[in-house]
């Protein structure tokens, strides 16, 4: 029998998609890390709200685009697991961080690429890093992609590019991490209605008429439909699951 007393490790999960995906793992009986970078108080309501389904929480600071900050960071997540839950590893790292930046190659500046980068690639590489030592062996690794990887919307060249690059690196990591037994895969969402997406959707009411248009399953996207995948990723029966990218789309632009 599987199990409960996991851990998750879920990076931006103050808000949407991370907040869902943390709500879902606890909802599956897994204690949840949950990690902001600037809105301490949203991230706490989701502590709350995992302790209410009677699971163990903490939230804990992290810019994962900085990454001359990811050691101090892996001391106080070690502090926290000894003091709450008197272990040394966790069992789950969710690289769900993230923000969102449209632009066409040709206005581009090369502080927003960097910038990008910064969170969606080399923040991801270097904090897997970091806390590979301290994920517990037959553990999860569960990076954050998108549908933009696939097809191509103009305006975020670079933003998928950096995505296409964590599906490279996400089948490395497979290949290096499975050695102990530690699964690795991406899921990439399509277009979801969050926070993240809200000045689109505000500013082109229309734009969710033309995605449902192009969407097989007739809708967008919501955030429920993303953090039961991860939360499936996560359990027993993904065990045999590994370097695949699984796209939760509903089946955009197919």
């Amino acid at each position: 029998m599987e199990s409960t007393n996991k851990i998750a490790l879920v990076t931006g999960s103050s808000r949407g998609l991370g907040k869902n995906m943390a709500l879902q793992l606890a909802e599956k009986g897994h204690d949840v890390i949950v990690t902001y970078n600037s809105k301490k108080e949203e991230a706490l309501e989701v502590v709350a709200a995992v302790e209410a389904k009677g699971r163990r929480s903490v939230a804990l600071q992290l810019n994962t685009g900085a990454v001359k900050g990811f050691d101090a960071f892996v001391q106080q997540l070690k502090q926290q697991l000894n003091a709450v839950w008197k272990r040394d590893s966790f069992d789950f790292l969710v690289n769900n961080a993230g923000i969102d930046s449209k632009g066409m190659i040709a206005d581009t500046t090369e502080e927003a690429f960097d910038n990008l980068c910064n969170i969606h690639l080399k923040g991801v590489f270097f904090l897997t890093q970091k806390l590979l030592p301290v994920i517990a062996d037959k553990g999860r690794i569960i990076n954050l992609s998108t549908g933009l990887a696939r097809f191509t919307t103009p305006g975020y060249a670079a933003y998928a590019s950096m995505k296409g690059a964590i599906e490279v690196f996400t089948r490395y990591l497979a290949k290096e991490a499975g050695t102990r037994g530690i699964n690795a895969n991406v899921v990439a969402p399509g277009i979801i209605q969050t926070d993240f997406t809200k000045e689109v959707y505000e500013k082109h009411p229309e734009a969710i008429a033309f995605i449902a248009s192009q969407t097989a399953l007739g809708r967008t996207g919501m955030p429920d439909d993303i953090g039961g995948i991860v939360a499936f990723l996560c359990s027993e029966e993904a065990r045999w699951i590994t370097a695949q990218r699984i796209e939760a789309s509903g089946g955009m632009f197919l």
